[in-house]
């Protein structure tokens, strides 16, 4: 691990919300393990929220699928790990809400709760499964 994953995982132990994540994974009864540059990766999430394919809690990523899937799919564990830092950034639990009230915003803006949330953009949009928003059409002049 890199000297900035350290402090990262360090930020989110020091944080409260890699703890919160492995009580999450716990009571979810997903298994977790180690992952790649000081990921905790939780597989087999079946509860109903997030309806996300994957979401991250401090430095534990809780995938749907199985181990071997959640790491197969590099472009979404880096998207993932982003918002690992975005928790260290934010100082632990303040990410959440400003995370829901930029999903709502983006909501509000896109119709989509990711394509405009200042959060998804950063970790990257389409390694995170979301559309980048659709542009307005030029207005057609009419003869």
């Amino acid at each position: 691990m890199t000297p900035g994953q350290r402090l990262r995982q360090l930020a989110n132990v020091l944080n409260a919300t890699t703890p919160l994540g492995l009580l999450l994974a716990g009571c979810a009864r997903a298994p977790v393990r180690r992952g790649p540059r000081g990921l905790l990766l939780a597989t087999g999430y079946h509860w109903r929220l997030p309806m996300a394919g994957a979401f991250t809690v401090g430095n534990v990523v809780l995938f749907r699928a199985g181990p071997r899937e959640a790491l197969a799919n590099p472009e979404l564990l880096g998207h993932e790990e982003r918002h690992s830092t975005q928790y260290a950034c934010c100082l632990g639990l303040p990410f959440l809400p400003l995370y829901f009230l930029a999903a709502g915003w983006s909501l509000l803006r896109t119709g989509n709760p990711g394509s405009g949330n200042v959060f998804e953009r950063h970790a990257g949009l389409l390694a995170g499964g979301y559309p980048e928003p659709t542009q307005a059409a030029p207005e057609q002049n009419e003869a």
